[in-house]
């Protein structure tokens, strides 16, 4: 994302013994570096320490006191134990069953699971930026939404074919939708029941219970006016009217206005969207176009997206556009949509986007969908252009350096996706870092003249990027100021120089193909960042990323 204005690290501990709990996307979110999640970590162990102590299993206990670690990885439900026992020991197998069968028990006040996902204060600590955003209990695996939109009157009628798969036993489960009424829901073929205790939650209670680990279909029919959100910070977000049709926009939590789903960034999957519209419109959606169906005076666009995405990067965008396709130098197929009234822009956008996307993938790997593109809309007061997966969303026609920030997230934020808010610096500060790097190898000024003009505070978007540290935004209303970006960037030029240009490519492309298609967090960078380099970075990002001092 971009505005067009702009836009005591804790110590990582990694003590042979550990226990790493591998929880599900949807089920927790691994936390970032605030106090409250550090004390949630701490009471965890101790918990467990307590218990074991009263297990009666003496020799697994004792190993229980050694453990100083909780470290909370984005895998699969079931947890993992790592200890500093040999892993085929009859010591290790028992202490992993020791520690499987108090995660999974139930004392009256719930599983060792729901603890996890409450700090001290019995908040979920999942992502304390957005701590209502997101739901726990399954992971999805896909989306298919079937929606029809009439323009003149704002009103659509949509289909949510929703497969998941049980991380617990679920007598009901909610998914986030913000407005629009539910006209049926229903779960493997059954109907199920449907209520909303909550604002933006809808909660669905099966027919039958879903047992742990099944994989299960559920489809929400609905309707209505969606809803245009005010962002938390202060911007429009979710279903926003255009002066010909709509743009659907979800960053932060705009997606729950079009359609229900597991709305958190950590929770991704794949999605077949179709739209229908008046057949003097285009609709132009996530991914590849598969087929285009006339029906009388209504025309059916079928979008395929077959990489995981967060919801926040899935968009519809319906209007009149000038669509021109072609190819890159790889042969990776390129679809552009331009609004007329953007035509006469500062760059050819068809042209330069495969540019761009080729230059990118040599610095920071290969790219990593099976389409791209760009839609130019005509909403100028919008004040955003968002990185809308494969297709990235310019409210007006856009200069070189923001295509270049909004392809860049196709890497950094799409394919390798935050585990929280807070991390939102992995998205912008790299996005805008490569725009430092575009204008250094075309030509203008190097990166570190930028970074200069940043540091005194000459830069236009240098403003404010002392304010807060860049990895750790106060509340969700600063999630996407001036630090999250200007400071991020700042930091990795400051990584550039202290470990070198080759150490450093080195490390944005094992980054991006490491956790391609998958969720990552500030802490897993930086060891990245230490192993490949042979260094102890800790300083520098004390001093760059964590603090909000000027150095």
């Amino acid at each position: 994302m971009t505005e067009d204005h702009t836009m005591n690290r804790p110590a990582t501990l990694l003590a042979a013994a550990a226990v790493c709990l591998a929880l599900s996307a949807c089920d927790t979110k691994p936390p970032g570096p605030d106090a409250p999640v550090r004390e949630t970590h701490h009471r965890l162990l101790e918990q467990f320490r307590s218990w074991a102590r009263d297990s009666g299993e003496s020799r697994t206990a004792r190993h229980a006191q050694a453990l100083d670690t909780v470290e909370v990885t984005d895998s699969s439900y079931d947890v993992e134990v790592r200890t500093d026992l040999s892993a085929r020991s009859a010591e290790a197998e028992q202490f992993a069953d020791l520690f499987r069968t108090w995660w999974d028990g139930d004392d009256g006040d719930g599983t060792v699971r729901d603890f996890v996902l409450r700090d001290a204060r019995g908040n979920r600590v999942d992502d304390h930026l957005f701590p209502t955003l997101g739901n726990s209990g399954y992971d999805v695996a896909h989306y298919g939404l079937t929606l029809d939109y009439t323009p003149d009157s704002n009103h659509l009628t949509g289909t949510a074919v929703i497969t998941a798969r049980a991380t617990r036993d679920l007598s009901r489960f909610s998914l986030d939708l913000a407005g629009l009424r539910v006209r049926h829901a229903e779960t493997d073929g059954s109907e199920a029941r449907v209520s909303r205790e909550r604002k933006n939650k809808l909660t669905l209670t099966p027919a039958r219970p879903i047992g742990k680990g099944k994989t299960f279909k559920t489809t929400v029919r609905y309707a209505g006016t969606p809803r245009m959100l005010t962002a938390s910070d202060g911007g429009d977000e979710g279903w926003i009217e255009t002066d010909d049709g709509v743009a659907a926009l979800g960053q932060p939590t705009g997606s729950m206005t079009w359609f229900p789903g597991n709305h958190h960034p950590s929770d991704k999957a794949t999605y077949d969207i179709d739209v229908t519209v008046p057949s003097d419109y285009t609709a132009v959606s996530n991914g590849t176009l598969r087929e285009t169906r006339q029906r009388g005076k209504r025309t059916t666009f079928r979008w395929h997206n077959p990489e995981p995405m967060a919801s926040y990067a899935a968009t519809v965008v319906t209007g009149v556009f000038d669509v021109s396709t072609s190819t890159t130098d790889d042969g990776l197929p390129v679809y552009t949509a331009v609004d007329p009234d953007e035509a006469d822009g500062p760059v050819d956008v068809p042209d330069l986007v495969p540019e761009v996307v080729d230059w990118a993938s040599d610095r920071f790997g290969p790219y990593p969908f099976s389409s791209t593109g760009a839609v130019v809309d005509h909403l100028p007061d919008l004040g955003y252009a968002l990185e809308t997966q494969t297709k990235p969303y310019f409210e007006e026609a856009p200069d070189a350096r923001l295509v270049v920030h909004e392809l860049a997230h196709q890497w950094f934020g799409n394919s390798v996706t935050p585990r929280a808010w807070q991390d939102m610096w992995l998205n912008e500060g790299f996005a805008t870092y490569a725009e430092w790097l575009w204008d250094e190898e075309h030509g203008r000024r190097s990166a570190q003249e930028t970074f200069d003009s940043f540091y005194d505070g000459t830069h236009p978007e240098s403003e404010g990027i002392w304010d807060f540290p860049a990895a750790d935004p106060p509340n969700a209303t600063r999630v996407s100021d001036s630090p999250v970006y200007g400071r991020g960037a700042m930091t990795l030029h400051q990584l550039r120089k202290a470990v070198g240009d080759d150490t450093f490519f080195a490390v944005l492309r094992t980054w991006t193909r490491e956790h391609r298609h998958k969720n990552a967090d500030t802490e897993q960078f930086i060891a990245l960042c230490e192993k490949e380099s042979g260094q102890d970075l800790s300083d520098l990002f004390d001093t760059w990323l964590f603090s909000a001092d000027k150095p």
